[in-house]
Formats: C-alpha cells, structure tokens, sequence
C-alpha cells in the first residue's frame, strides 16, 4: 500500500493562502453542497471539563465533492487570557475518505475567522439591497474584521459604523481597517445612525440583543454570526419574527442558534417559518430577497462544511505552491 504524506499549515501558511475573494467562491459550493446533499454534517459536540474550566468543541463533515472526512477541534480555556494565550484553539485534520489517509493538518484561527466573514459575503451578496452602502458592525473582534471584509468584497460599501462595549475598542477597529478596506469608519457613532445602516453585522458574544427592533431601517440586511447556544443572542424576537430568515443548516440552526430558540419560545417565531438554508438560495431552489423593503436576516452557528471546503482548497494549493511541510505518519 503506498504511504502518503501529510501536510500541515501552519497560520502563517494559512494567511498566506487564504483570501476573501477565493473563501467566498469556496463557501458558495460548500453551502449548494451542504443544502443539496453533497455533504454530510452532524450537530457539533460538546464536551465540558469545569475542572479544567475547559471545554471542547468536535465538528465532523464530509463531502463528495472532495471524497474527503474534515474534522475541526475547538478548545476552549477560561484560564489562557490571563496566561497571555488566547482562550480559543482551533485545529482542522481533513482525511482521505477512499484510505483514511490523514492527508492535512492546519491551524484554524485565521481559517475560521475567514471562512464564517465569506459565509456573510455569500448570504449578503444573496440578500442585501444592490445598492447597500453603509454597514453598522456590532463587534471589534477578528470575527467582526472578516465579516466587513466579506460585506466590502460584495458590496460598494463606503461607510462603516462600529459599537462595541469599549470605546477604545471601537476606536481600535476604525483604525486597524479603514486604511486596509479602505471606507470611512466611525466607531460608536450615536444611535440613531443605525437607522441608516443597509447591512448589519453582529459578531459578538452576547446574551442581549445588541440593537433594538425600533433601531433598524427598512429593507436592512442582517448577518448574525456572533451567538452559537441557545443561551446567546444578539437579534431581538421582534426582528426575527418579521424577517425573511436563512439559515447555514436547518438542523443546526433550530438546534444552537439562540437567536431563533429564544424567538420561538417567545411566540415571534416558529421553526417551520425558516425561509431557506443558504445554499438553496445559492442554487436557485429557493428566492432570496424579493423587495427592497424586506428585512432578511442571515442565522449562521458555523458548519463543519465550511472548515472542510475550506481547508481542502488551501490543501490543493498548498501542494501547488509547495507551502507548509510535510511528513509521513505511518
């Protein structure tokens, strides 16, 4: 039998490979594949260590595309900010589904900051007004980096409003992106201004809505990435309740997402109100927006497809260009 190498990327490699352009047009196969039966995708585990204060997330995938298993592994340690370590983890191991071959190895913090902003590039370019100039960010995160990369890779957006719980934090983000993306950036600019944001974005860790249901404008475009548990939410009921809701998967979605668990339970929402998965929208088996005046909003808890597609597209360029390093496991 022959032997095949691994290869493993590393962040760097992973930086140096991976851009918003290519993870878009990646996402948008993955997400067509995920909703027409081209891959299979189980709810992510959870497994709690409170004598560690840790906690570990697995997300399994495969695809038929790449005739390839993905798994990503999320750890997550309360103690490491204070160790000066980030207190999230991320490694993604991509197997040959023919052998079982483990054929890659990459780091997946820049991996999965990117592959959850070009999920929003897909649903915006999906869903958003033609004509969408100005973004209200809620976040000052790497999460919230990715996701106005994506929405500027789609959109000709010019102006860009940013909340976050620190003003400092918001002051940061202007200055970290409106040279890199090139758009005006205001950090906590009053309230009111969310009322003429034509895309929203959330990206945040948060157990309240971030913005109120009164706040928003006509035909707005919401792309909620932020909140994963049924304890999170970032999205008031009322807003869910009268938006056209896509999800990333269905399953997953009614399983994780507070945002549409906690609507339900509300009575604003009902489960079977969800208007499509992503990718069905991509494929044409279902509409998108279909007025200027309608609200969508896009309910993403992150899927192990994207990790996969992702990381299978960085593999085969990887070997391309000869980047990361390999070696024989067995």
């Amino acid at each position: 039998m022959s032997r095949r190498h691994t290869r493993v990327l590393s962040d760097s490699d992973v930086r140096s490979l991976l851009t918003m352009p290519d993870a878009i047009a990646v996402m948008r196969g993955a997400f067509v594949d995920l909703s027409g039966g081209g891959a299979r995708v189980p709810v992510r585990q959870l497994l709690r260590a409170p004598e560690a204060e840790a906690a570990m997330f697995t997300m399994p995938a495969f695809r038929t595309t790449d005739a390839a298993f993905g798994v990503k592994i999320i750890t997550l340690h309360d103690r490491n900010p204070k160790r000066g370590l980030p207190r999230s983890l991320a490694k993604v191991l991509v197997f040959d589904a023919d052998n079982g071959d483990l054929i890659g190895l990459l780091d997946g913090e820049h991996l999965t900051a990117v592959r959850t902003g070009a999920g929003s590039g897909v649903a915006t370019e999906e869903l958003a007004r033609r004509d969408s100039r100005t973004v209200a960010i809620f976040g000052g995160g790497r999460q919230a980096e990715t996701q106005l990369e994506a929405v500027c890779a789609v959109r000709p957006i010019d102006t860009v409003y940013v909340y976050t719980r620190s003003e400092h934090t918001a002051s940061a983000f202007a200055e970290r992106m409106s040279p890199r993306l090139d758009v005006n950036i205001i950090p906590h600019p009053p309230r009111d201004r969310i009322r003429d944001a034509d895309i929203i974005c959330s990206a945040t860790t948060s157990t309240q809505p971030v913005f109120l249901d009164e706040e928003l404008g006509a035909g707005v475009h919401i792309n909620g990435v932020g909140s994963y548990s049924p304890g999170m939410v970032e999205v008031p009921a009322t807003t869910v309740g009268r938006s056209v809701v896509v999800v990333d998967q269905r399953e997953a979605a009614l399983a994780e997402a507070g945002d549409l668990i906690q609507a339900i339970a509300a009575g604003a929402f009902a489960a079977d109100a969800i208007h499509a998965e992503l990718g069905e929208v991509v494929a044409g088996s279902s509409p998108g927006r279909s007025s200027d005046a309608e609200v969508t909003f896009f309910k993403s808890v992150g899927n192990a497809i994207q990790d996969l597609a992702v990381a299978s597209f960085l593999l085969a360029q990887a070997e391309e260009r000869d980047v990361g390093t390999t070696f024989l496991l067995r």
